[in-house]
């Protein structure tokens, strides 16, 4: 086993230390997050079961630089975000896209979750299947 002398332990240390104090940072571009505002669904909203619905954004305060274009919409259901992915692969820029209503539990706490840079939720909504007293509408 070789033993290295205190010279040479500090020789090392002395080139670590110095190619760290060369080292330069790396320099990053601003990155611009993008947090529409979710418009579509709306407090009172009633989707029903199957049907095609829009959801949409505000894009009017959409930035130059954004570092994630691509959209995907997931469904929240009482405050927590389920694994229905409504939509995905879609520019966030669009500010509208049609969804199908999923097979769900009737329920007044629904919302949609828009990402792209970031989530923003929608307003609280209802889904409703569209079954009346056992019979389809």
């Amino acid at each position: 086993m070789k033993t290295f002398t205190f010279t040479q332990l500090a020789l090392f240390a002395s080139v670590c230390m110095s190619s760290l104090a060369n080292a330069s940072p790396t320099v990053q571009e601003p990155r611009d997050v993008f947090t529409p505002q979710v418009l579509d669904p709306h407090a009172g909203t009633v989707w029903l079961v199957g049907q095609r619905q829009n959801v949409t954004w505000d894009t009017s305060k959409a930035p130059v630089n954004i570092t994630n274009k691509i959209g995907r919409i997931l469904l929240r259901k009482g405050g927590l975000t389920t694994p229905l992915i409504l939509a995905d692969g879609f520019s966030i820029l669009l500010g509208k896209i049609e969804v199908t209503v999923p097979w769900v539990l009737d329920g007044d706490d629904y919302q949609v979750n828009l990402f792209g840079d970031s989530g923003d939720f929608s307003d609280f909504f209802t889904i409703q299947s569209n079954v009346i007293m056992g019979s389809p509408l």
